[in-house]
């Protein structure tokens, strides 16, 4: 290895370290100012270790700012969602890959698509449909919202076709029905997919804030972006006359983290595996 190359990997190191801190530090002041006191927080300092230890501020915005409302309706809204959109775009690629399907290759362009078609230019004709259905502020409007893609069905349907189809045939002239094939082989068989577009999915949900601000206005029942955003944004938002100081917001932004921090390490392995399958696949 000559020095050029040595030179190169030097420099493509101090660019990834300079591109790490730029995401690590902005983290640990987080989680420094959700640890330190209501005044210590409110000092224009970044730090790295928390002053003054103290945990009020994940009392406050628990107990007195009612963000586990908010907490929970994200928490019903993510899983329903993404357990609604996994199942949906597995059985939409299932279908996808029936040999015999009429018309499958008008169907995968139409669904290529509804790709190219930016969600913001449909947000209007959803809400909408969201009032002739009458689920404005209904958590169904959240839950039903994304419900499929054609990113998602695409993907499973990429997944599926890795699958000789000799078994599923093998599986029909031993007696199992299409659904059973479905489930007790194509699935298990597709974890890495189903893994991917679960992360994918439920990171979209729980972050999701477009459609919260657009289909809810019952206060009870937005979700804790919506809070979040309301807490952070408004200089002197108060709940019980008391000021919302940066340790409670701190406090409320890791609350908000820890679902995702917490699924990641189930999912990684496929995820990780998903991605570089689907990278190679058509």
């Amino acid at each position: 290895m000559g020095w050029k190359n040595k030179l190169f990997d030097c420099l493509n190191v101090m660019f990834l370290l300079l591109l790490m801190l730029t995401m690590i530090v902005p983290f640990i002041n987080v989680v420094a100012l959700a640890f330190s006191s209501g005044m210590a927080s409110m000092q224009p300092d970044i730090i790295l270790f928390p002053k003054d230890f103290s945990v009020e501020g994940f009392t406050i915005v628990w107990q007195s700012l009612d963000l586990w409302r908010p907490f929970m309706n994200s928490v019903i809204v993510t899983i329903a969602g993404t357990f609604l959109h996994v199942l949906l775009s597995s059985l939409a690629g299932y279908v996808l890959i029936q040999p015999y399907l009429p018309g499958k290759k008008l169907m995968v362009s139409f669904i290529l698509l509804t790709m190219m078609i930016p969600q913001d230019a449909i947000m209007i004709p959803l809400y909408l449909v969201n009032k002739d259905l009458h689920l404005i502020n209904t958590l169904s409007s959240l839950v039903l919202s994304g419900m499929v893609s054609g990113f998602s069905i695409l993907l499973m349907r990429n997944y599926f076709m890795a699958v000789p189809y000799e078994m599923s045939e093998s599986a029909q002239i031993d007696g199992a029905g299409m659904f059973r094939i479905f489930a007790t082989m194509y699935i298990r068989l597709a974890k890495s997919g189903l893994a991917t577009i679960t992360l994918f999915e439920f990171v979209s949900r729980w972050n999701m804030l477009s459609a919260p601000v657009l289909y809810i206005n019952d206060s009870s029942k937005i979700t804790l972006q919506v809070a979040l955003k309301s807490m952070i944004t408004e200089a002197s938002a108060t709940s019980s006359n008391f000021l919302v100081t940066t340790n409670v917001r701190m406090a409320g932004i890791l609350i908000s983290i820890i679902p995702l921090i917490a699924i990641y390490p189930f999912v990684q392995k496929y995820f990780m595996k998903g991605l570089m399958l689907g990278a190679n696949k058509e």
